[in-house]
């Protein structure tokens, strides 16, 4: 649960229609984090991105393997901090995080609150058609955070679960509720009372379960 990687980027332009983007980061030692992710750090779509609830992203390592896996001439592009993530570790995951956790990491403290939804962006910086659609079906997605406490972070500070609340809901069982066409009243009670997620999401699928 180490920090193996931090990335921040600037404003570029990417596609046919040089569409902003902040997806190309580069890797950086050290951060200071506020509500709104790491200082300096551009999110150009603020749509998708950004925001107090879309603060941070990680991106796990071993989603990275089988993107290598599937398209195994990506093997010198699909490195830490390519997906457009703000934090890499090499043992946190979808099956392994939960919606809503809480973290102590460096002096800061975050909240994981929703996982990323990929984009035809992921595509056209890899340039490999159908990357994105690949991540998606296999829950690669990776997760937000909100950030609760602002501070310090540095490559090699190590991630402190503090509080789980919702040990059931993993990002990895949260991609496959988005999924689903109809949840179960289960779900929908897993949803409504679910401490963390992100407020858009959970408004949303309510109103789709109604």
């Amino acid at each position: 649960m180490e920090i193996i990687g931090l990335f921040s980027g600037n404003k570029t332009a990417i596609g046919p229609k040089l569409s902003p983007t902040g997806i190309i980061k580069k890797p950086i030692e050290h951060a200071q984090v506020n509500a709104l992710g790491i200082v300096g750090d551009v999110q150009a779509d603020k749509r998708v991105h950004g925001g107090p609830q879309k603060a941070l992203h990680q991106f796990s390592l071993s989603s990275y393997q089988r993107i290598i896996q599937q398209y195994p001439l990506l093997h010198r592009k699909a490195l830490p901090g390519s997906i457009g993530e703000n934090i890499s570790t090499a043992l946190m995951h979808e099956d392994n995080v939960c919606i809503g956790d809480i973290y102590q990491v460096g002096s800061a403290t975050l909240q994981v609150s929703a996982p990323r939804i990929p984009c035809w962006k992921i595509d056209a910086k890899f340039r490999q058609p159908g990357l994105s659609q690949f991540i998606a079906q296999h829950h690669l997605s990776g997760w937000y955070y909100r950030v609760i406490a602002a501070g310090q972070l540095q490559v090699g500070d190590t991630f402190k679960l503090v509080e789980r609340s919702n040990s059931n809901l993993t990002i990895r069982h949260f991609l496959h509720m988005l999924q689903s066409k109809k949840l179960d009243v289960e779900s929908i009670l897993m949803i409504e009372n679910a401490s963390g997620l992100d407020p858009q999401w959970q408004a949303k699928l309510l109103r789709q379960n109604q």
